[in-house]
């Protein structure tokens, strides 16, 4: 499965989701690109799920349309630290959510 992180997920996470192909934003060379837009880019690119933080995509996207199924890391900050905690809960969202879907992970 190819996953894509959002800029707001640290790139340090990328190797703990051993399994995946996982690349970041700013790997694929899509720094500041709007969500609209990175799920455009994403799905034509033949990623199949966007890892984020921003717990607004859902409701400022049309997920299901998307073709990418969404995982959303609840999580009281974004440091690297916090969300290697939260490896674990991420390897089993990605392991059950699917394009069209939004699934939330974490605390």
């Amino acid at each position: 499965m190819r996953v894509l992180l959002d800029e707001s997920v640290p790139r340090q996470l990328a190797p703990e989701l051993r399994g995946y192909d996982v690349q970041t934003v700013v790997q694929a060379g899509w720094t500041g690109v709007q969500n609209g837009e990175l799920l455009r880019r994403g799905a034509a690119a033949g990623f199949e799920v966007l890892v984020t933080m921003d717990r607004n995509l859902e409701h400022q996207q049309n997920i299901v349309r998307s073709g990418l199924g969404v995982l959303v890391v609840v999580a009281r900050d974004n440091r690297v630290e916090t969300l290697l905690q939260l490896a674990e809960s991420i390897r089993t969202g990605l392991s059950q959510v699917r394009p069209g879907m939004v699934l939330h992970v974490g605390a």
